[in-house]
């Protein structure tokens, strides 16, 4: 891979930089703390851009967050590093800036274990894991570059972790197409570990897209909890809309009337609005709250 060369240092107009294709999201709450320290403490480090030869454009390696922050805050302009540099260098430099000194959680640490791979491999490829007629070679080559080492012992330096730590993240990024990451990206409640060692595991692809939608809608709590549904007959993972709407009825009919009324009352204004959005309703679907809700809402609406 042919190293970096630092042309210059200077600042820069936001808007003069591509941004597009991120590995990671922007997130509004690290944006909110960076602001914060930015006004407080100033920007701590340069942002990283290439320069890209054929059109002479810069495009953003490092600093998502930073130029959010700057954008929060009013600025047009910000201090920046700029390099030429190769695809494979730009790519590991954002993959590590993220690994460095970014909270990510399980699924982004495997979504970037995962393409830090490809791009190490790629960009080293005497680091590859060999196998038959190499590997017989690779032993007898006393000029094996030894100065490169592995992509799970980098990766275990970089992060301060172990190599089976790398591996477990390694093979459930591996497994997870960007479809199955987006689903992932927007459960409700974060992905664990474990869930992406059951995903990394199954032999079933339908499997793999069962969990990633149920985990992605909220439907089911856990991988497991999946797997286990799809095995026993009959059952199915439940739609998270009708399991709420089913303990709102169960609330509802325990509740004595006076705390019904009371909270018809606190929610009158929305409950007119969702009984408007549904008219004309017929006698026979009025639902067990429906029909507490309307005698109520039309005293007050009265």
């Amino acid at each position: 891979m042919r190293p970096p060369r630092l042309i210059e240092v200077k600042e820069i107009p936001l808007d003069e930089i591509d941004t597009s294709n991120r590995l990671r999201p922007v997130s509004e709450t690290a944006v909110k703390s960076l602001t914060h320290s930015i006004e407080t403490l100033g920007l701590q480090s340069e942002i990283q851009v290439r320069k890209i030869k054929k059109t002479g454009k810069l495009r953003l390696i490092a600093g998502g967050h930073r130029m959010a922050a700057f954008r929060a805050l009013g600025r047009a302009e910000i201090p920046a590093k700029i390099w030429d540099c190769t695809d494979d260098w730009a790519d590991l430099a954002e993959i590590d800036d993220n690994l460095a000194h970014a909270e990510l959680d399980p699924l982004e640490l495997c979504v970037f274990l995962a393409r830090r791979k490809e791009v190490y491999e790629r960009a080293f490829p005497e680091t590859k894991a060999a196998t038959g007629a190499d590997l017989v070679a690779k032993r007898w080559d006393t000029t094996d570059n030894v100065s490169v080492v592995s992509f799970a012992a980098a990766s275990a330096s970089k992060m301060g972790v172990t190599e089976r730590t790398v591996f477990r993240l390694l093979a459930a990024g591996q497994a997870l197409g960007p479809r199955e990451i987006l689903e992932l990206r927007d459960a409700p409640k974060k992905v664990s570990l474990s869930d992406l060692q059951e995903i990394a595991k199954c032999g079933s692809t339908t499997d793999r897209y069962d969990i990633c939608r149920a985990l992605g809608d909220g439907s089911a709590k856990s991988a497991k909890e999946v797997l286990a549904r799809k095995k026993a007959p009959g059952t199915a993972v439940k739609d998270p809309v009708e399991a709420a709407r089913s303990k709102l009825n169960d609330a509802f009919a325990r509740a004595p009337k006076e705390a019904r009324r009371r909270f018809v009352d606190d929610h009158r204004d929305e409950l007119l609005e969702l009984l408007g959005e549904n008219a004309p309703v017929q006698s026979d679907d009025v639902s067990e709250i429906d029909a507490e809700i309307v005698p109520f809402t039309s005293k007050r609406a009265g």
